[in-house]
């Protein structure tokens, strides 16, 4: 997430307080920088019964009643997974690449019996919420505003669910 057009996600969190302490922050130079993590995922089941289970994050698991259920409540068990082992003082796994995971003997058994490969993002709540100046074309911006207050929710907040509900599904 960036906060200008032209900037890149990577690199560590930060605000335009900790980079400029000034009361006025200079808007070019304050960006938001993270860096997106991704783990990959192996989708086993059956129609109206599918799970996500990750290699690299041992008893990690998520369940659907269609795929793109099972990867959306993935993406929401493996951040829950992350802060309750961050909080008990363990360490988080790097994600191993997709040849390394082919090594492994259970990852190798499932995907030999037909699993599917998926990779879904680390997205992490900061609790803090940061302005993003956004242009987008009027007639999207009118359909978000319109479904948003169909929802009852302000158009930051409904943009935030599509996102949500869209980095698992993107994510390759």
């Amino acid at each position: 997430m960036a906060t200008g057009s032209h900037n890149r996600s990577k690199g560590r969190a930060l605000g335009c307080a900790e980079n400029y302490p000034q009361k006025q922050a200079d808007r070019q130079g304050c960006r938001l920088e993270m860096k997106m993590t991704s783990y990959i995922g192996l989708i086993d089941g059956k129609a109206g019964a599918y799970g996500v289970y990750f290699p690299d994050l041992p008893g990690c698991v998520a369940m659907g009643v269609t795929i793109d259920a099972a990867v959306a409540n993935a993406a929401e068990a493996m951040r829950d997974w992350v802060d309750a082992t961050e909080q008990k003082g363990g360490a988080i796994p790097a994600p191993r690449a997709l040849e390394s995971l082919c090594e492994d003997p259970d990852a190798s058994e499932m995907l030999g019996e037909g699993a599917l490969i998926v990779r879904v993002p680390l997205v992490r709540e900061t609790g803090r919420p940061v302005k993003a100046n956004l242009s987008i074309d009027a007639g999207v911006l009118a359909a978000i505003d319109a479904e948003a207050k169909r929802r009852k929710l302000t158009r930051s907040a409904f943009i935030e669910l599509m996102a949500r509900h869209a980095l698992p599904s993107m994510a390759s």
